[in-house]
């Protein structure tokens, strides 16, 4: 019997690569013992950003949820792993090392014993201090290289990140392909030289299944070297997810590793489970193309964990891109054209960007620009001219170093806008916050939890846990539920040719059992096969132009969907009635695709109205600020 070869599974990042919501607690309580059954994993990845945001978003406590998913892998012996953003830690924006600090020591008392940390640049300086804190907590400190192919991502240039993280301390090395587009020979050789020059250390490969190279690359990695491989189960394996346990487990087993037996009755349960999660609520937003894999992918390198959230954005940017088409005469674009041009936009704009590779947040950062570039060039204006603060900190240095150079017309963009770079440490621009969020915990009368994980859960997720703390977050939850549980009743779609059929993978259920509040929904659903794309139900487009002005009164316009907030931390101001605004200046932001976009006035005046509270959903075009 040959080398052995251990598996983890990813239940946590198949839910999150396929849709938008991951489930809940007691779904996760419910579907623990079957994975553990199932005999076959020494690991399990149980928590990271998005699944504790998305706890939040449900109205869930996400501190009591990583508890109760961890404690039954403890003890029974498998090792729990989590994913942190490194200078991002567990979520979008860059953290202070203070918090950063605290979230090790949560995580680890809450039962996670590794810590996969990567920097979406691969800036090294941004992995020390995860290094050292997973250590100090007492934890496996296992950092990731985040893969993309391109000319500058050779394998020397990951050995260079590696040569310093082993001189940090890590005990582990991820090799985070997320987007699945490493070339296997590439990732056999990066693993050869690893191992090469340091045999002790641990290497565990992730890799998403979308462009197809991924059943490849687990053969090669396992024959350079790799001891871990990560992987996922029907229903939810393949697409944009990762590859099928079953699948590597019979290619490596023919390979001569040895590889542990897998229970076929528990992975059947476990299959079971997943699909009932499915069939409750989850299989709402999944979109069945994300059950597909696709080629296409490997042009723009958008990662597999990002593709679920895309497409459930997509339905409302094609609204937004609709109604600017209907108004300049164009005819309208459907679903599968205008994904084709946002990945032609991402494949333009990356290397303009500076080659950063497509992970969390950065991932979503380069979309979001081809997407913001799309909607204001279908309005007649330039391309970048909409860029989010999170996106111009990137461009800027602020979240690291990017692997490449940005192109000359972003350069003369930020010096137009007095925007400096900047070449330091990232970490040092975010000064220490944690007793900022303890008086607020004590103003408020919070609890802080214990081994202070609801300090914790403030500080890193500041808007999330106030909206679950009052109740908005579940009930915004249940107006998402009822409005898909609305159109997903009897889907309809315009007549069309016959492009593809329908694969026998892609989750197409007759009828929907919906419990809300313990209240059970039953729904029926309808496909029209013929349709072109599985697009939502075609929405009214409104053709006439939300007035800039009313009577003596100018009106400041949300320029995208999403939520309206006033300010974004605790260094903003928010603008009130009363205060004179000049042209240019920052009223507020709109948060769409999950960065803040601020919108700043177009004209000059003085406050008169403000018309939504932070937090608010708004749509294109409706009035955010009346200036008299």
């Amino acid at each position: 019997m040959g080398r052995q070869i251990k598996f983890s599974l990813l239940y946590r990042d198949m839910w999150q690569s396929s849709g938008k919501y991951v489930p809940t607690v007691d779904m996760l309580k419910k579907v623990a013992p079957a994975i553990i059954k199932m005999g076959c994993f020494a690991r399990v990845e149980t928590n990271g950003g998005g699944f504790e945001q998305i706890n939040l978003l449900f109205g869930e406590n996400p501190n009591n949820a990583v508890r109760e998913w961890t404690k039954p892998f403890n003890e029974a012996g498998i090792q729990c792993h989590m994913l942190e953003r490194a200078l991002n830690g567990i979520r979008m924006n860059p953290v202070p090392k203070d918090i950063r600090r605290l979230m090790y020591k949560v995580k680890k008392a809450q039962g996670v014993d590794i810590s996969r940390s990567f920097c979406g640049l691969n800036d090294h300086r941004n992995l020390e201090l995860s290094v050292k804190y997973a250590k100090e907590a007492g934890m496996i400190s296992q950092a990731a290289l985040s893969i993309t192919h391109s000319e500058l991502h050779t394998v020397e240039y990951y050995m260079g990140i590696v040569d310093k993280l082993v001189e940090y301390g890590a005990d582990e090395i991820a090799l985070k392909d997320m987007a699945g587009v490493g070339r296997p020979v590439f990732l056999g050789n990066l693993t050869k030289a690893i191992k090469d020059k340091y045999p002790h250390i641990v290497i565990q490969y992730h890799g998403h299944a979308g462009p197809g190279f991924a059943s490849a690359s687990i053969l090669e990695v396992a024959r350079a070297g790799a001891e871990y491989i990560d992987v996922a189960m029907e229903p939810l394996s393949w697409g944009t997810g990762h590859v099928d346990v079953l699948t590597a487990h019979a290619m490596l087993k023919d390979a001569g590793f040895d590889v542990p037996d897998i229970n076929m009755d528990a992975y059947m349960e476990v299959r079971a489970l997943t699909q009932s999660f499915m069939d409750e609520f989850l299989g709402y937003f999944i979109d069945p193309k994300n059950r597909l894999m696709n080629s296409l992918l490997i042009g723009p390198g958008l990662p597999g964990g990002m593709m679920g959230s895309l497409m459930a954005d997509l339905k409302s940017n094609l609204v937004t891109v609709n109604k600017s088409r209907v108004k300049a005469g164009k005819s309208e674009l459907n679903q599968d054209e205008l994904l084709v041009t946002l990945f032609n936009e991402v494949a333009h704009i990356w290397p303009k960007m500076g080659y950063p590779p497509l992970v969390t947040p950065f991932s979503q950062y380069v979309k979001n620009i081809a997407m913001f570039n799309i909607i204001q060039m279908e309005k007649g204006q330039e391309r970048f001219s909409m860029i989010d603060d999170n996106t111009w900190s990137m461009l800027l240095g602020k979240s690291g170093k990017l692997p490449g150079v940005i192109a000359p017309e972003l350069v003369k963009l930020a010096q137009n806008q007095k925007k400096e770079f900047y070449t330091g440490n990232p970490q040092d621009l975010y000064p220490d916050q944690l007793d900022t969020f303890r008086e607020e915990m004590k103003k408020n009368g919070w609890d802080f939890g214990k081994d202070e994980e609801e300090l914790f859960e403030l500080a890193m997720h500041p808007q999330q846990y106030r909206a679950y703390k009052s109740g908005k977050a579940k009930e915004d939850f249940k107006a998402e539920i009822e409005k898909e549980k609305g159109v997903s009743a009897v889907v309809e779609t315009p007549k069309a040719q016959v492009t593809s059929t329908p694969s026998q993978n892609v989750y197409q259920p007759k009828s929907m059992n919906i419990t809300v509040n313990g209240e059970v929904y039953k729904v029926e659903v309808s496909y029209d096969l013929n349709s072109k794309s599985e697009v939502a139900p075609k929405q009214e487009v409104k053709t006439e132009q939300a007035p800039v002005s009313s009577g003596n009164f100018t009106e400041i316009l949300s320029p995208l969907e999403g939520k309206f907030f006033q300010t974004k931390d605790s260094s903003d101001v928010a603008i009130k009635v009363g205060d004179k605004i000049k042209k240019g200046d920052k009223i507020g932001y709109i948060e769409s695709m999950k960065v803040f976009n601020p919108v700043a006035a177009d004209a000059e005046g003085i406050v008169a109205e403000v018309c939504f509270k932070s937090g608010d959903s708004v749509d294109e075009d409706e009035v955010l600020v009346r200036l008299k």
